[in-house]
């Protein structure tokens, strides 16, 4: 499904599963770092879709403050003419391409955006809770933020002092700025945290925010005066609104805050934010306060994900450790690749990228367990049954056990997944059942049971192959929202297409309830689904 520019209006019904993944600056192209909050959040939304739920998907791009504008100006165009370049040759091809779903696609110059968070900045001024004052501090370009002296490193001189995200030199900043009374909200979001425990997600984000708030909060700095590219204050246009709180309403103004309240009740609050953990405090401090301020519900859940690793840092076009998601699709595919990430790093934790274990996963995990089982049960059909699938009438001890087998897969996925944002534990259960699978395929040895031309020895081989192309049939709904394409390549090569419907409309209350896919079936063998890896390319 493509990314899609803006959906405006929605049916008025129960309220949605909506999840938001963070807005990605456009100072430059995308990385591995935004593909796998990406990735997670379609695959998540996918789920809940495969579970016959309403789902919105929002993801999008934050495009004012002063690092797009420097480097706007360093590339010779004006700020938005950089921004326009980079989200319509980068931003949006990549998730096209990564066969993301997502229901909407938000940019911060939108006027459909920018309209709306001055009514709401401006709502904020008249209850009182912005007032101006002076501020003076070290700042951080690249981050957009304040930084706190205890929290820089030392530079090549003395005074020179690093970021500790970018290690790079900070910013001097001192200048007049209006400033919101966080510090009001310090004992709320307290209270707020303790009583819905979920709120912050994994318990070491968790932990982290309530260290931080617990230090008392001190009031936010909301507006930059010594630039203009960004959201005009509207009582005052000398300023321009700080871009992190002008970023972060993005997940109200999407969902039709201030132009169509219907909309908005339907969509907020937001079921997830899924958040990079350097952004967390962004999201799990100021954001709620802001809405509290408002009046406004605050989102169920912000859940942070680790840091992509390369030498030990952070992967980022900063540090020079950015790898381009193409350069390993080119390679592996696009299904494998969002298969990988989920499978071998735990969400939440930080985690290295390796060629070398991207590429033993795709040969054991995908090529062999998978792939090979799917291509065995096809071709074994097609020489023995001429591809009509057999019905299975001789069914024991060792077919009960894949039927059970796949009953546990289900539910230990449907929660890791579904509920615990667990992908790689989801993932692992469902590929547990495949296994399993596999080794019944083993034990049962249709290749010879196939000789025994007796009644009895033929009804054996039809339920031998009968229960591993169901056992696929169910592998290919789970799978799903991992591996759209190659879900759907299996679910046709099955038969299923014809005799089930649309892979899509499949739920995961129903994939466990056993002899769906009818006796009689299509069961063609199609392309390998995961083909013999090429030599690593060179660099």
């Amino acid at each position: 499904m493509a990314a899609t520019e803006d959906h405006s209006t929605t049916e008025a019904q129960s309220p949605a599963y909506y999840v938001t993944t963070p807005i990605y600056y456009v100072n430059d192209r995308p990385h591995l770092g935004h593909a796998y909050t990406t990735v997670a959040g379609d695959v998540l939304t996918r789920w809940h879709r495969q579970r016959g739920e309403k789902v919105w998907y929002l993801t999008g791009t934050d495009e004012h403050g002063q690092k797009i504008m420097r480097t706007a100006e360093a590339n010779g165009v004006t700020p938005q003419e950089w921004c326009d370049k980079l989200v319509e040759e980068a931003w949006k091809p990549l998730w096209q391409h990564l066969d993301i779903a997502n229901d909407d696609f938000i940019r911060t110059t939108q006027k459909r955006h920018t309209d709306r968070v001055q009514e709401f900045v401006q709502d904020l001024h008249d209850k009182g809770e912005i007032y101006k004052g002076g501020y003076e501090g070290p700042y951080c370009v690249g981050c957009e933020e304040y930084k706190l002296p205890g929290e820089l490193l030392p530079g090549a001189t003395e005074d020179e002092k690093l970021c500790p995200v970018h290690k790079r030199p900070v910013e001097w900043l001192e200048e007049e700025n209006y400033f919101f009374r966080l510090s009001a909200y310090g004992t709320r979001l307290l209270e707020h945290y303790a009583a819905n425990p979920d709120f912050i997600q994994p318990a070491s984000a968790r932990n982290e925010v309530l260290r931080f708030v617990e230090q008392d909060l001190k009031d936010l700095s909301i507006s930059r005066s010594t630039f203009n590219w960004g959201v005009p204050l509207p009582w005052d246009e000398k300023h321009v609104l700080y871009v992190w709180v002008d970023a972060l309403q993005n997940y109200i103004t999407a969902a039709g805050y201030g132009s169509d309240p219907e909309r908005f009740a339907e969509l907020w609050p937001a079921s997830v934010h899924l958040v990079g953990k350097d952004i967390l405090r962004f999201h799990a401090v100021i954001w709620p306060a802001m809405l509290m301020a408002a009046g406004l519900p605050l989102p169920k859940r912000v859940v942070a994900n680790g840091w992509l690793m390369v030498g030990g840092e952070k992967m980022s076009k900063s540090n020079l450790t950015g790898i381009a998601p193409t350069d390993l699709t080119s390679h592996f595919g696009v299904d494998a690749y969002r298969y990988y990430f989920l499978r071998a790093i735990p969400f939440g934790t930080d985690g290295s990228f390796s060629w070398e274990d991207f590429t033993a996963r795709y040969t054991s995990e995908l090529a062999n367990d998978f792939g090979n089982l799917a291509s065995r049960v096809a071709a074994m059909v097609g020489k023995y049954y001429e591809g009509s699938l057999p019905a299975a009438t001789a069914a024991g001890d060792a077919e009960q056990a894949v039927v059970d087998g796949l009953k546990k897969a289900v539910e230990e996925a449907d929660r890791k997944i579904g509920e615990e944002l667990d992908f790689a534990g989801g993932i692992a259960a469902i590929f547990e059942f495949i296994k399993l699978v596999n080794g019944y395929l083993s034990e049962q040895e249709p290749w010879k049971v196939a000789k025994d031309t007796s009644p009895e020895g033929q009804a054996r081989l039809a339920t031998i192959l009968y229960t591993s192309a169901e056992a696929l049939r169910a592998s290919a709904v789970l799978l799903n929202p991992l591996m759209p394409a190659t879900a759907e390549k299996l679910w046709v090569s099955l038969g299923a297409e014809e005799s089930l419907g649309a892979l899509a409309a499949q739920t995961i209350a129903t994939v466990a309830d056993w002899g769906r896919l009818p006796a009689g079936a299509t069961v063609t063998k199609g392309d390998i689904l995961f083909p013999r890896l090429e030599e690593k390319p060179s660099a």
